[in-house]
């Protein structure tokens, strides 16, 4: 599914311009602390933050940034179908490891400046995985290599596994289908994140219809709220 990201290959589009808009908010919103550790996170499955968090790393990459995605979602992660390689290898399989002396493969994909982590084979304890101290060491060893990590986590509502991520992180950002979320349950999200002492940047209203007839009308469409 790589050409959706191709939407982003007008810098003046729609969506290009949506997608800088975020990135730019993330970076005023880290003058004082940095942003080199950003989750993202979404209320309920299908919102679209998968594609957001691919197409904010091309945004990111476009400033001559090295940024490594790494798909948190060991559950029911996407990130190996946006950009079209494998799954068999990833996350999941680093964390059941040995990490002493090794150095952490990531997959380089067809966009420049963006790595891969996948999440890898299905585990039986995502959650456990997750919180354990491999998860930190990971990061730790990750952080040496690139300017900027984006962590695409499942949905909040249901699952513990955002939560846990969120202590790794610098901020959290929400995704969010347009007049399809629940107000309730974005809301019972944010409080979710708020009780583990989440860093919210803000909320991203996903699959905003466009005014204009065009191509751009079949895939999403963003803005950032601070």
């Amino acid at each position: 599914m790589i050409e959706e990201l191709e939407l982003l290959s007008n810098p003046k589009s729609r969506v290009a311009e949506a997608v800088k808009t975020i990135r730019t908010n993330l970076e005023f919103s880290s003058a004082d602390h940095g942003n080199k550790k950003i989750m993202l996170t979404s209320t309920v499955p299908a919102e679209g933050k998968s594609f957001i968090t691919a197409c904010l790393a091309q945004s990111y990459a476009a400033l001559g940034k090295k940024v490594l995605i790494i798909d948190c979602d060991l559950r029911r992660g996407r990130q190996y179908e946006i950009f079209g390689i494998s799954n068999s290898k990833g996350l999941s399989n680093v964390l059941i490891s040995d990490l002493e002396g090794v150095k952490i493969e990531t997959i380089k994909t067809k966009i420049k400046g963006v790595y891969l982590l996948p999440g890898g084979t299905v585990p039986p304890n995502p959650s456990e995985l997750l919180e354990s101290q491999k998860m930190q060491l990971v990061i730790e060893m990750l952080e040496e290599d690139y300017d900027i990590l984006l962590f695409d986590c499942p949905p909040v509502i249901g699952l513990s596994d955002s939560l846990i991520v969120t202590k790794y992180v610098d901020t959290t950002v929400i995704v969010a289908a347009y007049k399809t979320t629940p107000r309730e349950m974005l809301k019972k999200t944010v409080k979710s994140l708020e009780a583990v002492n989440a860093r919210i940047a803000g909320v991203i209203f996903n699959k905003v219809p466009s005014n204009n007839n065009g191509y751009y009308n079949k895939y999403y469409d963003s803005y950032y709220e601070g």
